[in-house]
Protein backbone atom coordinates (compact mmCIF):
# COMPACT_ATOMS: atom_id res chain seq x y z
CA UNK A 1 0.00 0.00 0.00
CA UNK A 2 1.52 3.12 -1.20
CA UNK A 3 1.46 6.02 1.49
CA UNK A 4 -0.25 9.03 0.58
CA UNK A 5 2.16 12.16 -0.49
CA UNK A 6 -0.79 14.96 0.55
CA UNK A 7 0.25 17.36 2.96
CA UNK A 8 -2.38 19.94 4.74
CA UNK A 9 -1.21 23.17 5.45
CA UNK A 10 -3.89 25.07 8.26
CA UNK A 11 -2.48 28.74 7.86
CA UNK A 12 -3.65 32.54 8.99
CA UNK A 13 -2.39 35.89 9.00
CA UNK A 14 0.02 34.79 12.28
CA UNK A 15 4.23 35.09 11.75
CA UNK A 16 4.34 31.29 12.97
CA UNK A 17 1.20 30.55 10.14
CA UNK A 18 3.61 31.33 7.48
CA UNK A 19 6.80 30.03 9.24
CA UNK A 20 4.94 26.92 9.20
CA UNK A 21 4.33 27.46 5.66
CA UNK A 22 8.24 28.29 4.59
CA UNK A 23 9.06 24.92 6.60
CA UNK A 24 7.26 22.75 4.43
CA UNK A 25 8.90 24.61 1.59
CA UNK A 26 12.29 24.27 2.66
CA UNK A 27 12.10 20.76 3.69
CA UNK A 28 9.60 19.81 0.82
CA UNK A 29 9.94 21.24 -1.66
CA UNK A 30 11.95 20.07 -4.92
CA UNK A 31 11.04 16.29 -3.70
CA UNK A 32 8.75 15.00 -6.36
CA UNK A 33 5.24 13.18 -5.80
CA UNK A 34 4.07 15.95 -3.27
CA UNK A 35 0.92 17.64 -3.18
CA UNK A 36 0.08 20.85 -0.59
CA UNK A 37 -3.20 22.07 -0.11
CA UNK A 38 -3.41 25.36 1.88
CA UNK A 39 -6.10 25.28 4.06
CA UNK A 40 -7.61 28.49 5.47
CA UNK A 41 -10.68 28.62 8.08
CA UNK A 42 -12.44 32.11 9.17
CA UNK A 43 -14.25 31.59 12.07
CA UNK A 44 -17.28 34.05 12.05
CA UNK A 45 -18.71 35.37 14.94
CA UNK A 46 -22.32 35.28 16.29
CA UNK A 47 -24.26 38.10 14.48
CA UNK A 48 -24.79 39.70 17.89
CA UNK A 49 -21.10 40.56 17.39
CA UNK A 50 -22.00 43.10 14.69
CA UNK A 51 -24.00 45.90 14.69
CA UNK A 52 -25.91 45.37 12.15
CA UNK A 53 -26.58 42.60 9.18
CA UNK A 54 -24.48 45.07 6.66
CA UNK A 55 -21.67 45.22 8.81
CA UNK A 56 -21.32 41.59 8.70
CA UNK A 57 -20.98 41.26 5.90
CA UNK A 58 -18.40 44.06 5.28
CA UNK A 59 -16.90 41.96 7.83
CA UNK A 60 -17.02 38.81 6.13
CA UNK A 61 -16.21 40.47 2.56
CA UNK A 62 -12.99 42.05 4.36
CA UNK A 63 -11.75 38.38 5.97
CA UNK A 64 -12.62 36.83 2.40
CA UNK A 65 -10.62 39.02 0.33
CA UNK A 66 -7.04 39.17 2.70
CA UNK A 67 -7.45 35.22 3.09
CA UNK A 68 -7.83 34.94 -0.83
CA UNK A 69 -4.67 37.03 -1.02
CA UNK A 70 -2.86 35.35 1.83
CA UNK A 71 -3.00 31.96 0.14
CA UNK A 72 -2.70 33.12 -3.09
CA UNK A 73 0.79 34.75 -2.20
CA UNK A 74 1.73 31.41 0.38
CA UNK A 75 0.49 28.99 -3.03
CA UNK A 76 3.37 31.35 -5.14
CA UNK A 77 6.20 30.59 -2.22
CA UNK A 78 5.22 26.86 -2.45
CA UNK A 79 5.61 27.09 -6.34
CA UNK A 80 8.51 29.03 -5.92
CA UNK A 81 10.30 26.04 -3.78
CA UNK A 82 9.96 23.88 -5.87
CA UNK A 83 6.28 22.42 -5.73
CA UNK A 84 4.45 22.09 -8.97
CA UNK A 85 1.85 24.37 -9.99
CA UNK A 86 -0.84 21.83 -10.08
CA UNK A 87 0.10 20.07 -6.85
CA UNK A 88 -0.63 23.34 -4.63
CA UNK A 89 -4.07 23.68 -4.01
CA UNK A 90 -5.93 25.98 -1.87
CA UNK A 91 -9.32 26.25 0.11
CA UNK A 92 -10.92 29.10 1.73
CA UNK A 93 -13.81 28.14 4.72
CA UNK A 94 -15.92 30.26 6.45
CA UNK A 95 -17.25 28.49 10.02
CA UNK A 96 -19.74 29.99 12.48
CA UNK A 97 -20.80 27.13 14.30
CA UNK A 98 -17.64 24.96 14.34
CA UNK A 99 -14.18 25.42 16.10
CA UNK A 100 -11.33 25.79 13.93
CA UNK A 101 -9.40 22.32 15.27
CA UNK A 102 -12.93 20.41 13.76
CA UNK A 103 -12.79 22.12 10.18
CA UNK A 104 -9.26 20.91 9.58
CA UNK A 105 -9.75 18.08 10.54
CA UNK A 106 -12.28 17.15 8.42
CA UNK A 107 -10.74 18.27 5.62
CA UNK A 108 -7.41 15.94 6.51
CA UNK A 109 -9.88 12.64 6.26
CA UNK A 110 -11.39 14.58 3.40
CA UNK A 111 -8.16 15.14 1.38
CA UNK A 112 -6.79 11.74 2.80
CA UNK A 113 -3.75 14.27 3.81
CA UNK A 114 -0.66 11.97 5.78
CA UNK A 115 0.63 14.94 7.04
CA UNK A 116 -1.17 17.70 8.57
CA UNK A 117 0.87 20.94 9.29
CA UNK A 118 0.05 24.07 11.69
CA UNK A 119 2.18 26.81 13.30
CA UNK A 120 2.03 27.20 17.14
CA UNK A 121 0.38 30.20 17.58
CA UNK A 122 2.03 30.92 21.10
CA UNK A 123 -1.05 31.91 23.48
CA UNK A 124 -0.59 32.21 26.97
CA UNK A 125 -1.37 28.92 29.48
CA UNK A 126 -4.07 31.41 30.87
CA UNK A 127 -5.55 31.77 27.03
CA UNK A 128 -5.27 28.50 26.61
CA UNK A 129 -7.18 26.83 29.28
CA UNK A 130 -9.85 29.31 28.64
CA UNK A 131 -10.10 28.96 25.05
CA UNK A 132 -7.88 26.14 24.21
CA UNK A 133 -4.90 26.22 21.99
CA UNK A 134 -5.97 25.02 18.12
CA UNK A 135 -2.34 22.94 17.51
CA UNK A 136 -3.13 21.10 20.98
CA UNK A 137 -6.94 20.01 19.95
CA UNK A 138 -5.05 18.78 16.86
CA UNK A 139 -2.37 16.92 18.17
CA UNK A 140 -4.94 14.66 19.83
CA UNK A 141 -7.69 14.33 18.61
CA UNK A 142 -6.04 13.70 14.55
CA UNK A 143 -6.06 10.55 13.41
CA UNK A 144 -4.39 8.13 10.74
CA UNK A 145 -1.55 11.47 10.06
CA UNK A 146 1.18 12.84 11.10
CA UNK A 147 1.06 16.29 13.01
CA UNK A 148 3.86 18.87 12.43
CA UNK A 149 3.17 22.24 14.52
CA UNK A 150 5.87 24.43 13.37
CA UNK A 151 7.62 26.55 16.22
CA UNK A 152 9.28 30.03 15.57
CA UNK A 153 12.90 28.93 14.61
CA UNK A 154 15.54 30.85 16.93
CA UNK A 155 17.84 33.14 15.06
CA UNK A 156 21.48 32.19 16.00
CA UNK A 157 23.69 35.53 17.21
CA UNK A 158 26.90 33.67 15.83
Amino acid sequence: MALSKKILVAVDESENSRNALLYVGDFLGGFPGFRVILLSVISVPEVDFFDSEDARKEWINEKHSRYSELLERYRKILIQSGFPEPDVLTELILTKDRPVSAVILEKQQQYDACTLVVGRRGVSRHEEFLFGSVSNKLIHMATRCAVWVIEPVCKSSL
